[in-house]
């Protein structure tokens, strides 16, 4: 293992936190040249927090976000990730216990958090079949643990370690999400719950 510099750390963490934002419309994209004139679609964008704290359907990704301590990390305007967020009822589908066991472990629900973040802005037109490196670590400051997701296009359906890609594209002024139908866990993690 590697160990993770702050900033590091804080760019995966970033952009977890943007993936639990509720999900605003894009801003129109700016026509002038001026430095201005460029930052004021992004800033009406909002981040990826901004967005999933917007959308009921993330409460539940917020409220992991908020116990991880994942917000000021995800919601950086400098940071650029790309969030396969879970919706609510991805979390409720996990087996029963489970989501009450990891909220109850900081250094566990971080893992979980950070390996639905990916560095990097990737589009839906930008994604193909491959192993994802992700921004999975075990607390902020900690090591970088380095799991990859398994991510599928099969006749322009994306899948991602087999859950369906549901909404994608949700743009953020500091990246973007891609809405998940099932919560991802590193392979270690979905062998001790059983999944």
């Amino acid at each position: 293992m590697k160990t993770v510099t702050w900033v590091s750390l804080l760019t995966g963490a970033a952009l977890f936190v943007g993936a639990c934002q509720p999900i605003q419309p894009m801003a129109p994209a700016a026509t002038e040249t001026t430095a201005e004139a460029t930052t004021a679609p992004e800033a009406a964008m909002g981040t990826i927090v901004d967005i999933a704290v917007s959308n009921p359907d993330f409460s539940t990704l917020v409220t992991a976000v908020t116990e991880a301590g994942l917000v000021d990390v995800l919601a950086d305007p400098a940071a650029e990730w790309t969030v396969f967020a879970p919706t609510n009822d991805a979390f409720a589908a996990l087996p029963e216990g489970v989501l009450d066991m990891v909220l109850a472990d900081k250094e566990l629900l971080t893992r979980i958090l950070t390996y639905h973040v990916v560095a990097g802005v990737v589009t839906s037109d930008q994604i193909s079949t491959m192993m994802a490196p992700t921004m999975e670590m075990g607390a902020v400051g900690g090591d970088l643990m380095g799991s990859e997701l398994d991510v599928q296009v099969v006749d322009g359906n994306v899948t991602v370690n087999g859950a369906n890609v549901i909404a994608a594209d949700i743009m953020a002024s500091n990246g973007v999400i891609h809405v998940v139908d099932a919560v991802l866990l590193p392979p270690d993690v979905a062998a001790m719950v059983g999944q």
